[in-house]
């Protein structure tokens, strides 16, 4: 049985402004004087949790969480119909990283990024390496048009019922859009109604991989309207923009990486993203490695995934700091 870290409660937070009218939630967890580590969650738009900082030794690391634009208690919400989201793109949310990183007077971080926020970390790493002194990557992603498409159509191969059912609740002249482009038109739409039920059905078909996967049943934040409608805005804004990013770049330009050590923990039985992405990027990343999970899929509180990212972030204490 893996044992995280315990629970200990935040000892500062605040909300940075970061320009463009958005206001980004952040809190820091265990040693002040510790080694800088950040995580980045996933979704998009899911939304930063507590449970994030307990995989990191509190005495030894200064963890810090934020949401990113548009969710969590970041300001303002997605779930607003006001908030307009075209300044939530990838290359925005690198910008708050460097923001918050002066804010808190880092001079470099370890990275923690899971699902989504792998794609986010190895972009900010990437784009600012002089800041990044190691990362640690859980159910890897890089948000090519290949996983988007996986995501949103490939796994109906899988779950034909729900895939019929996210397509049948599309009205008919949308269907021809494609699911991402239908469900981003009524999730913005004029009728609030009409925006909860396309949110509950996206998420209803993402559900289908993870109840697979997960006995405990739907993660315990969807039984919450507006966090569905958040995070669903958020999730096909990125996915119709393929997250603004050059078709598998963040492959191609993974030698970039060369002077941050990095691990990769992966579920061989992670169906939202196939283990073939962080197969891929150990190939291409020089001085990473790459830990296969037999028996997980994409949950980072696997018993498994949770200690082999625990003994990455244990590993990372010892090398020296940018």
């Amino acid at each position: 049985m893996a044992i995280l870290f315990p629970e200990i409660e935040a000892y500062d937070r605040g909300l940075l402004d970061v320009g463009d009218g958005h206001l980004i939630h952040w809190e820091s967890y265990g040693n002040p004087q510790g080694r800088p580590a950040l995580h980045l969650h996933g979704g998009p738009g899911s939304g930063s949790s507590p449970s994030a900082a307990r995989y990191f030794d509190p005495s030894a690391y200064r963890i810090v969480l934020f949401d990113q634009r548009n969710c969590g208690r970041s300001l303002p919400d997605a779930a607003d119909m006001g908030t307009d989201l075209s300044a939530n793109t990838t290359w925005d949310l690198i910008e708050d990283i460097e923001k918050l990183r002066h804010h808190l007077a880092v001079t470099g971080w370890v990275l923690f990024g899971t699902s989504w926020g792998s794609t986010l970390a190895l972009a900010y790493a990437q784009t600012h390496p002089t800041r990044v002194s190691a990362m640690v990557l859980a159910g890897v992603t890089i948000t090519r048009r290949l996983e988007i498409d996986w995501l949103t159509q490939g796994m109906a191969a899988l779950f034909p019922a729900e895939w019929h059912r996210l397509n049948e609740s599309l009205p008919g002249d949308m269907r021809a859009k494609g699911v991402i482009e239908g469900y981003r038109a009524l999730l913005n739409a004029p009728d609030p109604e009409v925006r909860l039920k396309a949110a509950r059905d996206w998420h209803d078909w993402e559900a289908a991989s993870i109840l697979l996967a997960n006995a405990d049943g739907y993660p315990r934040r969807w039984r919450d309207p507006a966090y569905l409608l958040t995070r669903a805005r958020i999730v096909t804004h990125y996915f119709s923009h393929a997250a603004w990013l050059e078709e598998s770049v963040l492959l191609r330009d993974a030698g970039r990486l060369a002077s941050i050590p990095g691990v990769l923990v992966q579920g061989r039985l992670d169906l939202e993203a196939p283990l073939t992405t962080a197969w891929e990027l150990a190939r291409a990343w020089p001085g990473s490695e790459l830990v296969v999970v037999e028996d997980a899929a994409h949950s980072p509180a696997h018993d498994g995934m949770a200690s082999a990212i625990i003994a990455a972030t244990e590993k990372f204490l010892e090398i020296s700091q940018k």
